[in-house]
């Protein structure tokens, strides 16, 4: 139980950069990924915009072989396999064709909606009468372990290999049910992350609930604008993020880089009561998580050198950012550093807390807090509670000991996880 976890590898499939040297310059540089879709245009969406990894032929074919790719129709699964090796081969991991598994190596990659496109693709094919045409990959890329399972096949991994699912909590929790294998001793190393599928079957929902801007058709670039007064709703994006974590002495015993070290956190639900619903998350139950991912982390608050929210540009970022003046007790200028991924990427969905962890554990080892992308102007009821400047426009050099990530979902359900440099 006394184990210490590392991060020795990430990898990501982001709407703004895809591979770890193109995703970093990218948040470096406040550059977007989002853009106009004549797709969504043409079936007449509200929001006509969008996040989505711009993936080549020629890079396809670095990750899957000939037979892979025939009938490959699930772009959640491209991204998690991109994101995923590269991960693991950034850990200084080889990957082989020994008949053994490594026993010692699991997988947590989980997902929201997996396949869509392929279950469309299917469902047509068997209304016609033409199920011998389904191919063999059908139910591999609509099953929700579908990505686990690929990553399983290629990586070759003998420990638990699964899939978790906890809407855009995903990333967040997968990291920490793989820090606590680790950490009891059950594996020595475990690739986690997640990924989502991009579209219209996608994004029609949230389409529908008229939660998405409606007015930066014509600009996307100016679209997701958390924090900001003039949020006018979450642009949808998709995409992947992997981690490997690592049992310390594992770590050590090879001579892999370390990229920081993960304290610990809390996964819990706000169980729909009170203010908590389906879409709204409980704050009594979001303060709880953060002061007890603290604790278990044996952190006190004011450790905190900044935070990566989940800040959606929904009115509920300046109710998430009260949540954590609350729970950490810290405000005004006391407050840590805080920003969000979603002004360049949108919101990933169920790739977003994995891609979020990834550009956490980037500043850190890098020494820098990335900027706030459209924030010029931040909401009067955030600028109450905590100075400004802690909300950096531009990306600022900074050294960062410990960084607290959040992420919150759909179904009233939370993961905050800490990083530490090591």
């Amino acid at each position: 139980m006394n184990r210490r976890v590392v991060i020795t590898g990430m990898g990501v499939a982001a709407p703004n950069g895809v591979g770890l040297d193109n995703f970093e310059n990218a948040i470096k540089q406040n550059k977007s990924g989002i853009r106009f879709f004549p797709e969504l245009e043409k079936l007449k969406f509200s929001c006509q915009i969008g996040g989505k990894p711009e993936i080549t032929e020629t890079l396809l074919q670095q990750y899957f072989t000939p037979l892979q790719l025939r009938g490959l129709n699930s772009s959640g699964i491209v991204y998690g396999v991109i994101s995923g090796t590269d991960a693991w081969k950034d850990a200084g991991l080889t990957i082989t064709n020994d008949n053994s598994p490594d026993w010692g190596s699991g997988i947590i990659f989980g997902t929201g909606i997996l396949g869509v496109d392929k279950f469309r693709e299917a469902i047509h094919l068997i209304d016609e009468g033409n199920t011998r045409r389904l191919g063999s990959t059908s139910v591999v890329q609509t099953m929700a372990s579908g990505i686990s399972a690929y990553l399983g096949g290629i990586l070759g991994c003998g420990n638990q290999v699964t899939t978790n699912s906890s809407a855009c909590t995903t990333g967040t929790e997968a990291l920490l049910m793989g820090y606590d294998r680790i950490k009891s001793g059950k594996t020595k190393r475990m690739l986690v992350g997640s990924c989502g599928d991009h579209g219209p079957y996608i994004w029609g929902g949230f389409d529908a609930m008229r939660i998405l801007p409606n007015k930066y058709n014509n600009d996307p670039e100016k679209a997701s604008r958390p924090m900001s007064e003039s949020a006018a709703g979450f642009v949808p994006g998709s995409g992947a993020g992997a981690l490997v974590l690592e049992d310390l002495d594992s770590a050590i015993e090879r001579g892999a880089r370390i990229y920081a070290e993960v304290l610990g956190g809390e996964i819990n639900s706000g169980g729909q009561r009170g203010e908590g619903s389906m879409t709204a998350a409980n704050n009594e139950a979001v303060e709880r998580c953060i002061k007890m991912a603290l604790k278990n982390s044996n952190i006190r608050p004011d450790e905190i050198d900044a935070v990566n929210g989940h800040l959606t540009a929904t009115s509920r970022d300046s109710v998430e950012i009260l949540n954590w003046t609350k729970a950490l007790k810290r405000n005004g200028a006391d407050f840590p550093y805080i920003n969000s991924l979603k002004g360049m990427t949108g919101h990933c969905l169920s790739a977003s807390g994995s891609m979020e962890c990834v550009s956490s554990v980037l500043q850190i080892y890098g020494d820098y807090i990335f900027g706030n992308m459209n924030c010029e102007d931040i909401h009067p009821e955030i600028s109450a509670l905590i100075d400004p400047d802690k909300i950096p426009r531009k990306k600022i050099d900074k050294k960062i000991n410990i960084l607290a990530k959040a992420s919150f979902g759909f179904g009233d359900v939370n993961a905050v996880v800490l990083f530490k440099k090591y």
